[in-house]
């Protein structure tokens, strides 16, 4: 029996990266709570004792953006310079522009257009994956290195492992069989964990404390073998972490956000964007799309792709591949989908919900990733059925 190797990352929601994702995102629901039309493309970028939100927003919201940069990074745990951050006196710089007035006339006109007529925010390609090897209906070395993660800040927070900081990665390989293109996993092969701590903790005590508090309850015993390697803080030290021991930007977690490097990427990130956006909403529409196709029954595995011209409501294709685990020809799923689905972006935003924001709505997807989670908000992970 041949098998192979194949591994997932994810990072904390005190990453750096990730805490720029949550504030993009947490700008973005204080926008549509006050108004749904609100159009958002908040970056940030972040640093020793800086924060600096940046980007074009068009709303009729007031919002106090520095507010709102101090409330996420507070809640995620960074209220001291010794920790990686302190959120109540570093500096923070907001330099927010208006959207674009030729983008927005060829996307929404000035928001005359009804849903049919709305058109792509940009141009772009996006990939939806599914795959039946667990519940989720995503990669099994994507959803353990996700959930090792949340678990870290979990324990942080609840106070299991009180030596726990905000910033940590986490990494799963996981040993696979291929079965004629559907991946089923035989064991785990090695859990990475690095998670940043204070200086009072030893190096037995955080190894000990993740195998027992973070590892055990998250993987499955059935994966765990004598064989598995568990490299633990390697670098043996993580004291200095968050953004005083690296610069954090939105975005660059796009793999982490998705599907843990399955599949593929259009390349588009998604926090701080609002659902005209089709690098978000245009994802989040091929996912379901995808997780409908497995969870129907026409396939054990596949990955569907849609593709945009700015300004124009109707994509310029939609793709989809089974891996050949499609129980009918391809060509038979794509047809289904396409009859099932409405892939232009005010569709979407419509059927799905997207201006819908506030209550920590999409601040939620920016940590733990955007796909697989079983809450009421991730409103593109219902599946639809197809036969």
């Amino acid at each position: 029996m041949e098998t192979f190797l194949f591994t997932s990352e994810s990072v904390n929601e005190g990453h750096p990266d990730k805490l720029c994702d949550q504030i993009s995102d947490a700008v973005l629901d204080a926008c549509l709570a006050q108004d749904p039309d609100s159009k958002v493309a908040c970056e940030t970028c972040i640093t020793t004792d800086l924060v600096m939100v940046f980007g074009e927003i068009t709303t009729k919201a007031h919002v106090d953006y520095e507010k709102v940069v101090r409330e996420t990074c507070l809640n995620v745990g960074f209220v001291s310079n010794e920790i990686g951050l302190d959120a109540n006196t570093c500096e923070v710089l907001v330099k927010i522009e208006q959207q674009n007035p030729q983008i927005a006339n060829a996307v929404h006109g000035n928001l005359k257009r009804c849903p049919e007529e709305i058109g792509a925010g940009d141009q772009g390609h996006m990939f939806g994956y599914a795959t039946d090897e667990t519940p989720e209906l995503m990669p099994l070395s994507h959803v353990l290195a996700t959930k090792l993660g949340a678990r870290l800040t979990d324990v942080r927070k609840n106070g299991t492992c009180a030596w726990m900081r905000p910033d940590g990665k986490t990494q799963v390989t996981v040993e696979y069989l291929n079965e004629n293109g559907a991946m089923v996993p035989i064991r785990i092969h090695t859990v990475l964990i690095s998670s940043q701590h204070d200086e009072t903790v030893n190096n037995d005590k955080i190894a000990t404390d993740l195998i027992e508090h973070v590892i055990r309850p998250v993987i499955p015993d059935k994966y765990l073998d004598q064989n598995t390697i568990f490299h633990l803080n390697p670098s043996g030290r993580f004291v200095q972490g968050g953004p005083c021991g690296d610069a954090g930007l939105t975005g660059r977690k796009i793999i982490v956000d998705t599907y843990g490097g399955w599949g593929a990427h259009g390349g588009g990130a998604f926090s701080g964007k609002d659902p005209t956006k089709v690098d978000r909403s245009g994802a989040y529409i091929i996912r379901q799309a995808a997780k409908s196709i497995v969870a129907s029954g026409l396939a054990r595995r596949c990955i569907v792709q849609v593709s945009y011209a700015i300004g124009v409501p109707e994509p310029l294709s939609v793709f989809v591949d089974t891996y050949g685990t499609g129980k009918i020809p391809d060509r038979e799923i794509l047809k289904i989908v396409k009859e099932t689905f409405d892939f232009r972006p005010g569709m979407i935003i419509k059927n799905l919900d997207l201006k819908r924001g506030g209550n920590g709505r999409f601040l939620k997807t920016a940590a733990h990733g955007h796909f697989g989670r079983d809450d009421p908000d991730f409103t593109w992970e219902i599946v639809k059925p197809l036969n």
